[in-house]
């Protein structure tokens, strides 16, 4: 079975369509890339696996199952998220919580309707504070933290919800070299050896070549080209969908696509 399907999606916002038909089907255990131009859906199609935008055409299955039969708890404790509107939120002041209080709140979907925690609970945010690096930083406010730390404190948090399907947009958006590598390599990790199942929105190819099994392009809403990065990530591939010159050829030390841009002269 599936982790996730796309069937004919077509949503977007206010009445304008942002996708229009996009189907894929992601099995279990895959680490798929999201790439694409800005606009092109990347972000929306995320939205509309956790339902935080309607799906007026189309449909989106998890596990087999109609997310539109779904609760907003039932669909949070199959799919946990690192959006880009979590930074949004901290840079405005609007989460005056500590690393440790925020990472809790990943927690959610599983407390009884005390709202307290358990034993379970407070052991799944330890680890998952350990795995993100921000154990040290348990007792700060995030509003405190620099935006690499609020990114890892995010990720924390998604770690802590301790689901079987992670959705990433732009995971290594404000981290250094070291722990953009040191972050994916945890989330290759958890695909390979606990079966999770990775969908990530990237804007760096290279990242997305190194790390995943397969990429789905999309352009203006539309899906145009989803396969092995091999497949998919060739030179005349990436000039029409982004409108850049550029070249691929092969790392020496992985042997997968990288993507260099000709300056123009």
């Amino acid at each position: 079975m599936n982790a996730i399907e796309l069937r004919g999606l077509r949503c977007g916002y206010g009445g304008r369509p942002v996708l229009h038909g996009v189907s894929v089907e992601i099995p279990r255990g895959e680490f798929l890339g999201i790439l694409g131009p800005n606009g092109s859906g990347k972000t929306t199609l995320l939205r509309a696996v956790t339902r935080v935008i309607d799906v007026p055409r189309g449909q989106v299955t998890i596990g087999g199952t109609d997310v539109t039969t779904l609760t907003r708890r039932e669909v949070a404790r199959q799919v946990a998220c690192v959006m880009q509107e979590h930074a949004s939120l901290a840079e405005s002041g609007h989460l005056a919580f500590t690393v440790r209080d925020l990472v809790t709140m990943g927690r959610t979907p599983y407390l009884e309707r005390t709202g307290w925690e358990r034993t379970a609970d407070h052991e799944a945010v330890h680890r998952a504070m350990e795995q993100a690096e921000v154990a040290d930083l348990a007792d700060r406010p995030v509003t405190e933290l620099s935006g690499g730390e609020r990114q890892r404190v995010f990720i924390a948090m998604a770690l802590a919800q301790d689901c079987e399907v992670i959705l990433l947009d732009e995971p290594t958006n404000h981290l250094d070299v070291a722990h953009q590598i040191a972050i994916l390599d945890l989330f290759a990790a958890l695909n390979r050896d606990e079966g999770k199942t990775l969908v990530g929105v990237f804007h760096d190819l290279n990242l997305a070549a190194e790390y995943c099994e397969r990429i789905l392009m999309l352009k203006d809403g539309l899906v145009a080209g989803l396969g092995a990065p091999d497949d998919v990530l060739d030179g005349e591939c990436v000039r029409t969908i982004y409108g850049a010159s550029v070249t691929v050829q092969r790392s020496p030390v992985s042997g997968r696509p990288h993507v260099f841009v000709k300056r123009s002269e």
